[in-house]
């Protein structure tokens, strides 16, 4: 459906703010930089920004808005047979945004970003909410996808989502040390890999002791 000229408007007038916000986020940290200050840049009032943006973290976060959705429609239309956990890797091992785009700008704007996440309490804090927020949908999808109970569901749902942090946490660490980014896709891949594998395999061999050797029993 083609976009009507009202909404490509109100597109672009959001993208603004949000460019504008990062820019200034990346030249003086997020908590230095007011609302205020970015409307200005921006060209356009502060109640403006808050229209489009209900608080200042929601202009870094803001395109994390459609993930909970397509990651639970991920879960809902997976093939007859496919399993929660095959489901939710094939969602969350897709390579997608800056980080899937080989563009120098692009890079540099992606190493911005994830500086001015990783040094500011503020937006971690949001980020764990955004986190829990997922999880609990997540878990009620479990639930009554796999008629699980209360705690199965949500035990599975924090494995699933440990996951996906545990890669978004190894990721901006390999961004911040300058980390090629052909090198971090294939490595976020394998590990995820292998992490979803031992989910879906089960957790019973796990670190499992296998206890004393035989000559060791039989002196």
């Amino acid at each position: 459906m083609a976009v009507g000229l009202r909404e490509l408007k109100k597109q672009r007038t959001r993208e603004l703010i949000a460019e504008t916000a990062r820019r200034l986020f990346a030249e003086r940290g997020f908590e230095r930089v007011t609302v205020a200050e970015i409307a200005r840049a921006a060209e356009v009032s502060e109640q403006t920004v808050f229209n489009y943006f209900p608080s200042k973290e929601d202009l870094v976060y803001w395109r994390l808005e459609s993930f909970e959705d397509e990651l639970l429609g991920a879960i809902r239309g997976r093939e007859p047979g496919e399993s929660i956990v095959s489901a939710f890797g094939r969602f969350v091992l897709q390579q997608r945004g800056l980080l899937a785009n080989e563009d120098d700008a692009a890079r540099r704007n992606l190493t911005e970003l994830t500086r001015t996440i990783t040094e500011s309490p503020a937006l971690l804090a949001r980020e764990r909410e955004i986190f829990a927020r997922y999880t609990s949908s997540l878990a009620a999808l479990i639930a009554a996808a796999a008629r699980a109970g209360e705690v199965e569901s949500w035990v599975i749902a924090n494995a699933l989502m440990g996951v996906h942090r545990a890669l978004v946490d190894r990721t901006r660490r390999q961004i911040v040390d300058g980390v090629p980014s052909e090198r971090i896709r294939r490595d976020v891949r394998a590990q995820g890999k292998r992490a979803l594998a031992t989910l879906e395999q089960g957790l019973a061999d796990v670190g499992n002791n296998p206890g004393p050797r035989q000559e060791e029993r039989n002196p």
